[in-house]
């Protein structure tokens, strides 16, 4: 199965948070939408929108963690890493990002075709597609 089955079957809206956002305004943004994890995106001026991190719960409580209450008036960018976006395509393998979600710690994979974000596919959503595979088998055995 490819990232493209699962993406799919998921809402078409991909939520962002802008670098130079607030952690407040991306925690109340994760809140809003039901979800843990935004895509972080940049004005870069000869690429347009471009994808350069994920935030997340985790970073939130981070922010808190190392600067109290005033961690909530932080940048976004302040807590993400730019180095390197791990990301992937529609064509890759659900095992292939499974694999990049373990060798990196992470829970969110940005899906990026051509130059394009396309969506976000999480841990959750992996383990969903490997359940319903395997479902006909389970309902076979028990019969």
């Amino acid at each position: 199965m490819q990232v493209g089955d699962i993406l799919r079957k998921k809402a078409a809206r991909v939520a962002t948070v802008r670098m130079n956002e607030t952690v407040a305004i991306a925690a109340q943004l994760m809140r809003s939408s039901n979800i843990s994890a935004l895509v972080v995106k940049d004005v870069v001026r000869t690429e347009g929108n471009t994808a350069v991190g994920m935030f997340t719960e985790r970073d939130v409580v981070r922010a808190i963690a190392e600067h109290g209450a005033a961690g909530v008036n932080m940048r976004v960018s302040q807590f993400i890493s730019v180095q390197q976006l791990v990301s992937c395509t529609s064509t890759d393998t659900l095992e292939h990002v499974r694999h990049l979600m373990s060798k990196h710690h992470i829970r969110h994979v940005p899906v990026i075709d051509n130059y394009s974000l396309i969506g976000v596919i999480s841990i959750r959503d992996i383990f969903n597609a490997f359940d319903d595979e395997a479902t006909p088998y389970k309902l076979a055995a028990s019969a």
